[in-house]
């Protein structure tokens, strides 16, 4: 990892110097604008709206427009001359209960190292950190733009987690919030007992994206030039039904159904391993998604509107699906991404 800030955390008296980390990357695929035809690459140009000429990019400037559509133009010296006192620093503010902060006002998160000459500030900030169970709320600015932050702890890492501010939040002006609507104790006894049954510890490992992976699929399909198939779709039930209460009478059935089938399984895993048996404790199904209580309940819950299930391709004979399904599963245990993204280089080039 790169760091891409250098400053300290001003802790009281206490500096401590520091460099900052991106924790989280997106992993979406990339694509470029090209020419359907033959592959090129489009390119835009900055073109001013009023003589039509070409404009470099040395000489692109800030503007705010007014309501009058006159144009106000900010120079990079206008920029510099404005206070932002927490260039350099993580200045904490004061410190917080976490429960208190809403998750909707998290932005981005970087993880905090310490300088070698800083690192024993840094460890006693944070057992002090973890001690407390409090977070410390700071201001620092980064790329040019301050911002209200947190610092917690993680795996014995300070995480800086930049905050939006209040006014940056929407409020949610919604119709029905005025309205009033009535649920019945016994739907609210039964949607309590859904959440029980449908209750397990978080897991983020048992995730995963399933579309980015069909996407790289898709993209060493092109690069071979094999050909794809096509996953059988699942049909949801669209028909309405009667109640709240009855919806939900039979998702707590279904979750419960699950939740035993699950437990006869366990004990069937429990036998196997006994008599040297291996098996899988936990796996995807046939379309490659986890299948649990939570699966159960979405097939059995009415969705409203028409859901038309889409035809599945011919199938290609059985030796070429063999081999396609040969390669799709040794693409996807081979972390296919960096090939895929190296086939597209090679493709372009």
């Amino acid at each position: 990892m790169h760091s891409m800030w250098k400053g300290a955390i001003s802790f009281g008296l206490v500096m401590i110097p520091v460099r900052l980390y991106a924790a989280t990357e997106q992993k979406d695929i990339s694509f470029r604008q090209v020419h359907r035809a033959d592959g090129g690459r489009i390119r835009f140009r900055r073109i001013c709206s009023l003589d039509g000429e070409e404009v470099l990019y040395e000489d692109v400037a800030k503007g705010y427009e007014l309501p009058t559509g006159e144009m106000v133009v900010l120079t990079d010296e206008d920029m510099a001359d404005l206070p932002l006192p927490s260039t350099k620093s993580i200045e904490v503010i004061h410190f917080a209960p976490a429960e208190q902060l809403d998750p909707i006002l998290f932005n981005r998160s970087y993880y905090v190292e310490p300088e070698t000459a800083g690192a024993r500030a840094y460890v006693l900030l944070r057992d002090a950190l973890e001690q407390s169970g409090r977070v410390a709320v700071a201001q620092v600015a980064l790329r040019q733009r301050e911002s209200l932050a947190t610092l917690r702890v993680r795996e014995g890492v300070l995480v800086l987690d930049t905050m939006l501010w209040p006014d940056e939040v929407r409020e949610a002006l919604f119709p029905f919030l005025e309205q009033h609507v009535e649920v019945r104790p016994q739907e609210l006894a039964m949607a309590a007992s859904l959440i029980d049954s449908m209750t397990v510890d978080f897991d983020p490992a048992a995730y995963h994206d399933g579309y980015r992976e069909a996407l790289v699929e898709l993209v060493e399909a092109k690069v071979g030039g094999r050909e794809l198939l096509q996953p059988d779709t699942v049909e949801i039930a669209a028909t309405p039904s009667s109640s709240l209460a009855d919806a939900l009478r039979a998702s707590l059935a279904a979750a419960q159904e699950a939740s035993a089938a699950g437990q006869n399984d366990n004990t069937g895993r429990a036998a196997d391993a006994g008599s040297g048996k291996p098996k899988s404790l936990a796996g995807p199904d046939a379309t490659g998604r986890s299948v649990g209580a939570g699966s159960a309940v979405r097939k059995s819950l009415p969705v409203g509107g028409s859901n038309e299930a889409k035809a599945p391709a011919a199938k290609a004979p059985a030796a070429k699906a063999g081999a396609a399904k040969a390669g799709t599963t040794k693409a996807r245990k081979g972390k296919a991404a960096p090939a895929v993204a190296d086939d597209m280089r090679e493709a372009a080039g």
